[in-house]
C-alpha cells in the first residue's frame, strides 16, 4: 500500500467525450483524509489465499454461474448460454467463478498474478475485511486515480496514447467483434502491467472494474466541499470505477478517470475486480 496525503481535490468532469447521464459531473471540491489504497488490484493468488483461510464460498459460486465474454469461450459453453439483450457478447456461463474464469475446464494457470476476477462487491467486502483494509470510497478512489494531476482524463494525462505508447489496457480494434490486443492483452494483464500513475498506482484505467463502497447515486452536494463524503446511506447497485479490458472508446470509453457505473451487490463477470484502502 501507499499512502495518500488527501486533502482538497476536484472531483468529476463535463468532458465531451463523458456520460452526464452517469453523474460524471459537476466538477466539485471534495476535501479527504490521508488514507493507504493498495498500488495494485487484488490478485488470483491473494484472493486464492483469503479462500484457503477463511472458506470463503464466493456469490458466483453460491449461483452457479457469472458473466464471461463469448469471444473467449468454446463453441460448446458459448451455444445456448444465456445472453443479457443489450449486451449479446456476455454469456451466462454455468460452473465460471474466480478460479474457473472461462467455466468447466479453465484454470488459473500462469495467472496468478491477475486481478482476480467473477467477485461480487460483497466478496470484495469480505476480503478487505479479512485483510484488516475497507474498499475505497468513491472520492477515495478518483482521487487515487488522478495521480496528482487536476482534471486530467486519464491518470497519465489528456492523451490516451501518448506519443504512441499505450498506457492500459482497453479493448484496440473493432468492438465487439474484433480485439488487435495491440496493447499485448487479450484479456486481462498482470496487476502492475503498463507504468504507475504519479501516485505509483497500477492500472487505474482498464484492465478490471474495481468495486468502491458507495452506493449509487448521480445526485451530489455541491454546495461545501465535503469531508470523506461516502454516498448514500442505502441504494440498490454499487459503483464500480475505472472501465476494463471490455471498454472500447466507440462503445464505453468508461475508463477516464471521472467515468463511473454501477451494478448490483451480488453481481460478477470476467472483467470485475476490486483494490482495498485504509484509513491512515
Amino acid at each position: 500500500m501507499v499512502l495518500l496525503p488527501g486533502g482538497e481535490f476536484l472531483m468529476g468532469a463535463e468532458d465531451a467525450e463523458g456520460f452526464p447521464d452517469d453523474g460524471e459531473g459537476p466538477v466539485r471540491p471534495v476535501r479527504l483524509s490521508p488514507f493507504r489504497i493498495d498500488v495494485h488490484a487484488v490478485t488470483n493468488d491473494a484472493f486464492a489465499a483469503f479462500v484457503a483461510e477463511t472458506g470463503h464460498v464466493t456469490d458466483a459460486e453460491r449461483f452457479g454461474w457469472s458473466y464471461v465474454f463469448a469471444g473467449f469461450l468454446p463453441a460448446a459453453l458459448r451455444r445456448g448460454a444465456p445472453r443479457p439483450g443489450r449486451t449479446p457478447w456476455w454469456c451466462g456461463v454455468e460452473g465460471a467463478s474466480w478460479n474457473r474464469p472461462e467455466g468447466p475446464g479453465s484454470t488459473l494457470e500462469a495467472r496468478g498474478k491477475h486481478p482476480v476476477v467473477h467477485v461480487s462487491w460483497t466478496d470484495a467486502a469480505a476480503y478487505a475485511a479479512w485483510a484488516g483494509k475497507r474498499l475505497p470510497t468513491e472520492a477515495e478512489w478518483e482521487y487515487a486515480a488522478r495521480g496528482g494531476l487536476e482534471q486530467r482524463r486519464y491518470p497519465w494525462g489528456d492523451e490516451l496514447n501518448p506519443g504512441g505508447a499505450f498506457r492500459c489496457n482497453i479493448w484496440r480494434g473493432t468492438f465487439p467483434s474484433k480485439n488487435t490486443a495491440e496493447d499485448g492483452h487479450r484479456g486481462t494483464a498482470p496487476v502492475d502491467a503498463f507504468e504507475p500513475n504519479g501516485f505509483g498506482l497500477y492500472n487505474m484505467s482498464g484492465n478490471v472494474w474495481e468495486w468502491c463502497a458507495d452506493w449509487w447515486t448521480t445526485a451530489h452536494d455541491t454546495t461545501r466541499p465535503p469531508l470523506d463524503p461516502r454516498g448514500p446511506a442505502t441504494g440498490t447497485d454499487k459503483v464500480i470505477r475505472g472501465g476494463s479490458h471490455m471498454c472500447h472508446r466507440s462503445y464505453c470509453n468508461r475508463y477516464r478517470v471521472a467515468a463511473r457505473t454501477a451494478n448490483s451487490p451480488d453481481s460478477s463477470s470476467g472483467h470485475a475486480g476490486f483494490r482495498c484502502v485504509a484509513s491512515a
